[in-house]
C-alpha cells in the first residue's frame, strides 16, 4: 500500500483504468465520444471571447492606450507556451480531468488534489462572476427595448444595502450623487420586506445558470450544437464590428501610441488575461473526443490563435474610433459605436454580448463537473460525483451540484472584489502543467504509446537561452530589482521574491538538466504574470489552498484508490 502524499498515477495506469471503464458499475458505458477538431475549436472559441472583449478590453484600453494591442499579443505568447504543454498532455493522456490529471502523472496525489482544487475555485467564482456579468447585460438590453425589471430582482443584497447608505451619505453633505448608487438605493428601498429582511436577489443570474446547467446535463451532443451557433453569431458580430469599425478610425487617436508607458499597459495584465481564460476548459472533455491525440492539440492551437487575433483588431479598432481616455466603461463595443451616433448597432453588439456571455458560462459550466468527476473516479472525492447518467451519458451528480455552486452565490453575492482570483487559480494551473511536462517520462519509457503518432513539443535545448535571459532581465530591470530590497510595507512586492527565486532555480536546472525551452518560458512567464496580480489576491489563493489541504487529509488521502495499489 503506497502511503505517500506523492505517489504518482502513471500514463500506463490512467490509460488502463480508461479503458476499463474505471471499474465503475455505475458508468452505465461512459461519456459520449462525439467531439471533433471543429467542435474542440469552436469550444476554445466560446470560452475566450467572452465578457473580455465585451467589457475587460475597455478598462484596459483606458490604462494602456491604444498598445494594449501589445498585450494581448504577450499574453496570447504566455498563453500558447500553456497550451502547447496542454496539448502534449491531451494527447498523451486522453482522460477527463485537465491539469488535474496531467498534475497527477507528472507530480503526484498532493499537488493533484491542489491544481484539482485550485481549478474547483477558477470554475466556480468565473462561473458566479459571469452569470453575474450575464444578468446586467441582460437587463440592459431589456431597458433598450424599454422592458424595465425592477433593480431587487437585478442585484444582490450587500450591493443593495452598500448603495442604499452611501446615498443618504452624499444626499446628507450634498455631493453628487453617481447613478449605479442611485440605483442600489432604489433597490434597496423598494424591496419587497419579510420582518425586517428585504427580499433581494438576482434572478436573472439565477435563471441563466438553470438554464445552462440543464443543457449541460442532457448531453454533450446539445451542448456542442448550442457552443456551434452561439459562436457562429458571436464571431459574425465581432467581424462586422472590426469591418465597418474601420471605416470610422482616425488615425490620430493612435497617438501617442503608449501612453502611460509600459507600466500603464501592464495594469491591464488581469482584464486581459482573464479576457483568455477558457482554452484549457476543453482539455476536460477528453473523453469525449472521437481522437483526442490528434483533435484536442488542434481545437485549443486553432482557436488560442483565431481569439488573439480578432482581439488585437479589435483594440486597435476601439482606440482608433475613440480617444483611449473615453473608453473606461462596462460595454466598450456597444458605447464606440453609439458614439459616433450608430445606435443601431450598438443594441446588436449588446444582443451578441448576452449570447457571448452565456457561451462561456457553457464551457466552464461543463468543465468543473468532469474535473470533480476525475477526482472522484481516484476516490478522493465522495463516488456519486463520478456517476453517469444512463441515458444522457453526462456526469449528472457533478453537474446537478456544481449548478447548486454557482447558482446560490450567484443569486445574493457580489464578487466584484475577487474575480481576480480566477485569474490567479488560471496561471496556477499553467504553471503546473508547462512543469509537469518537464516531469513526464520520455517515449521510450512508455510502451504503450509507442507506436501512436501523437503531438509533442517541439524541443529547444534551454541550456543557454534562459541562463542568457536571466541575466538579460537583471541587467536591464535592475532600478526596480535593487528597488525590491528597499522594503518600505508595500505587500505587492512580496510575490516577485518569489518569482526571481524560481527562475533562478530554473535557470540552474536548464544549465544542468538541458530541458526544453517551451515548457521552461510557459511555466516562468506565467508565474510572473501571478506576481501583477497582488498580494491581496494570492493570500486569498492561499487560505483557499489552506481549505484544500485540510480536506485533503481527513478525506481525500485516506479514500484514494492508490491505497489499494501494493
Amino acid at each position: 500500500m503506497s502511503k505517500s502524499i506523492f505517489r504518482k498515477k502513471s500514463v500506463s495506469k490512467l490509460l488502463e483504468d480508461l479503458a476499463a471503464g474505471y471499474g465503475d458499475g455505475e458508468n452505465h458505458g461512459g461519456l459520449s465520444k462525439v467531439l471533433k477538431t471543429k467542435d474542440l475549436t469552436f469550444m476554445g472559441i466560446a470560452a475566450v471571447i467572452g465578457a473580455g472583449i465585451f467589457s475587460t478590453i475597455g478598462v484596459a484600453s483606458y490604462n494602456g492606450g491604444p498598445a494594449v494591442s501589445i498585450l494581448f499579443v504577450l499574453t496570447a505568447i504566455t498563453c500558447g507556451f500553456s497550451a502547447l504543454c496542454y496539448a502534449e498532455f491531451a494527447s498523451r493522456i486522453p482522460v477527463s480531468g485537465s491539469a488535474y490529471t496531467y498534475a497527477y502523472a507528472s507530480f503526484g496525489e498532493l499537488i493533484a488534489w491542489i491544481i484539482g482544487w485550485d481549478l474547483l475555485m477558477e470554475y466556480a467564482i468565473g462561473n458566479i462572476a459571469v452569470a453575474i456579468s450575464w444578468s446586467k447585460y441582460f437587463t440592459n438590453l431589456l431597458e433598450g427595448f424599454h422592458l424595465h425589471v425592477p433593480g431587487f430582482l437585478t442585484m444582490d443584497y450587500l450591493s443593495a444595502f452598500r448603495g442604499f447608505e452611501q446615498f443618504q451619505k452624499l444626499k446628507t453633505s450634498g455631493a453628487a450623487i453617481d447613478a449605479n448608487i442611485k440605483l442600489a438605493a432604489e433597490a434597496w428601498t423598494n424591496a419587497p420586506q419579510i420582518g425586517s429582511l428585504r427580499l433581494i436577489a438576482d434572478l436573472p443570474a439565477l435563471l441563466i445558470v438553470f438554464l445552462i446547467t440543464w443543457l449541460v446535463y442532457t448531453g454533450i451532443k446539445e451542448t456542442k450544437k448550442a457552443t456551434n451557433a452561439m459562436v457562429m453569431l458571436k464571431i459574425a458580430v465581432v467581424l462586422g464590428v472590426i469591418v465597418l469599425g474601420f471605416f470610422y478610425i482616425t488615425p490620430a487617436n493612435w497617438h501617442p501610441f503608449m501612453p502611460n508607458g509600459f507600466a500603464g499597459v501592464m495594469k491591464g495584465v488581469s482584464g486581459v488575461f482573464f479576457a483568455y481564460i477558457g482554452f484549457d476548459a476543453i482539455s476536460t472533455t477528453a473523453e469525449e473526443c472521437e481522437n483526442p491525440q490528434r483533435d484536442l492539440p488542434r481545437g485549443m492551437i486553432y482557436s488560442l490563435i483565431i481569439c488573439t487575433v480578432l482581439y488585437i483588431l479589435i483594440a486597435l479598432v476601439l482606440t482608433g474610433m475613440v480617444n483611449y481616455k473615453e473608453l473606461q466603461v462596462e460595454d466598450p463595443l456597444a458605447f464606440v459605436f453609439a458614439r459616433i451616433g450608430l445606435k443601431n448597432i450598438s443594441y446588436v453588439i449588446s444582443i451578441s454580448a448576452v449570447i457571448a456571455t452565456a457561451s462561456v458560462l457553457l464551457i466552464f459550466q461543463m468543465g468543473q463537473p468532469r474535473i470533480w468527476m476525475s477526482m472522484s473516479r481516484d476516490g478522493l472525492l465522495p463516488k456519486a460525483f463520478s456517476r453517469i447518467h444512463p441515458k444522457y451519458h453526462t456526469p449528472s451528480f457533478a453537474t446537478i451540484v456544481t449548478g447548486f455552486v454557482v447558482a446560490i452565490p450567484a443569486l445574493f453575492l457580489n464578487l466584484t472584489e475577487v474575480t481576480d482570483l480566477t485569474s490567479i487559480g488560471t496561471l496556477f494551473a499553467f504553471v503546473l502543467v508547462c512543469g509537469g511536462v518537464l516531469l513526464l517520462p520520455k517515449d521510450e519509457e512508455i510502451q504503450a504509446e509507442s507506436a501512436q503518432k501523437r503531438f509533442k513539443i517541439p524541443y529547444v535545448n534551454s541550456k543557454y537561452v534562459v541562463p542568457v535571459l536571466f541575466l538579460a532581465g537583471l541587467i536591464i530591470f535592475r532600478k526596480p530589482f535593487l528597488a525590491l530590497f528597499h522594503y518600505t510595507g508595500d505587500h505587492d512586492k512580496l510575490p516577485y521574491f518569489l518569482f526571481i527565486g524560481l527562475s533562478a532555480v530554473v535557470t540552474v536546472l536548464s544549465f544542468v538538466k538541458n530541458l526544453s525551452l517551451i515548457p521552461v518560458l510557459g511555466l516562468l512567464s506565467c508565474f510572473y504574470l501571478m506576481t501583477e496580480l497582488g498580494y491581496t489576491n494570492w493570500l486569498r489563493f492561499l487560505i483557499w489552498l489552506v481549505i484544500g489541504l485540510v480536506i485533503y487529509f481527513t478525506y481525500s488521502y485516506r479514500n484514494s484508490k492508490l491505497n489499494k495499489i501494493a
